[in-house]
């Protein structure tokens, strides 16, 4: 039996445009499983429909069409029983701001009939970090510590599986880090996690991965096997002149795609095999301090392959 699973879920909201209401589909079709244990990741973009797909798994959203289970208990049916089995932990800091940290966790822990004693060991780990501010009301908590206390008070009725959307967003890049050791720790204990990020480098910290865009699913597959079947040649470029290398990569028409990536450009060329044509191509635009260098794909060059594929 799977952990979840999601069969052809459609989703659609009426948004209103000039005193007209349009249709927005949220989620197309969405289809695919999570085994038990499983630590799988929804990648996209804002607005791609992870949210929309995370509220309907935790029964507090219903889908147009389609069924999807949690533990093999339907989100329809059986939504009381999957709220005793799941933690959720939204995008957006939702618990008492008023309340201390001390008080929101045996909140929690009372609506579940449980103690903070009984599932410390679950938390024991991520708690420790926050014991020294836990008479410190939760408003006044820094983003990195507000997360780790969603995150207990998610845990803290020992849930067989845990919804964890955009839990790092909005955070400085060390509490990501910080964050993302926990997640592997709570793993080792069989709890399947199913996590939402817009951060594409995230995706390789998962088993496997759904690549969403506009509420279609691309491809599911591990981020190795997505990376493998990028099928064209890859060059990384840079120059002393960046905003001009651009419009000259662009101008080229042996150059299929050219777009920005950190210190350099991604640049996708007709023919891997003219890349010293390339580069003289642009010493004659002007270009100094030109660096030209063959790179293997990330999960970024592969979603953005993907996502022109499906347009």
């Amino acid at each position: 039996m799977n952990a979840v699973s999601v069969e052809h879920i459609t989703k659609t909201y009426l948004q209103k445009e000039q005193k007209k209401e349009k249709k927005v589909t949220a989620l197309d079709d969405v289809s695919f499983t999570v085994d038990k244990g499983e630590l799988f990741g929804i990648i996209g973009p804002d607005g791609a429909g992870k949210t929309s797909l995370f509220r309907i798994l935790t029964t507090v959203l219903l889908a147009d069409s389609g069924k999807a289970s949690v533990e093999g208990l339907d989100v329809v049916k059986d939504y009381r029983k999957i709220r005793d089995r799941v933690g959720y932990m939204p995008g957006k800091f939702s618990l008492y701001q008023d309340l201390t940290v001390e008080e929101n966790l045996n909140f929690f822990a009372t609506i579940f009939n449980t103690t903070v004693k009984k599932n410390y060991e679950l938390i024991k780990d991520i708690y420790v970090q926050l014991e020294p501010f836990k008479k410190r009301r939760a408003g006044a908590l820094s983003g990195g510590m507000k997360q780790k206390l969603a995150l207990c008070c998610a845990l803290i009725h020992k849930p067989s599986i845990l919804f964890l959307d955009e839990p790092t967003t909005g955070v400085d890049p060390v509490s990501r880090r910080d964050f993302w050791d926990m997640i592997k720790k709570l793993k080792e204990q069989d709890i399947a996690i199913l996590v939402s990020t817009a951060y594409m480098d995230e995706a390789n910290m998962c088993e496997k991965i759904a690549l969403i865009q506009k509420g279609n699913i691309l491809t599911v597959s591990s981020p190795e096997k997505i990376t493998s079947e990028f099928d064209q040649p890859l060059l990384a470029v840079r120059s002393d002149d960046m905003y001009q290398l651009l419009y000259d990569l662009r101008a080229n028409k042996a150059v299929k795609e050219a777009y920005p990536f950190g210190a350099y450009y991604h640049v996708i060329p007709e023919d891997a095999n003219k890349t010293k044509e390339l580069e003289a191509y642009l010493q004659q635009k002007g270009q100094k301090d030109l660096e030209v260098k063959p790179i293997k794909a990330n999960i970024e060059d592969s979603f953005i392959a993907l996502m022109k594929k499906n347009d």
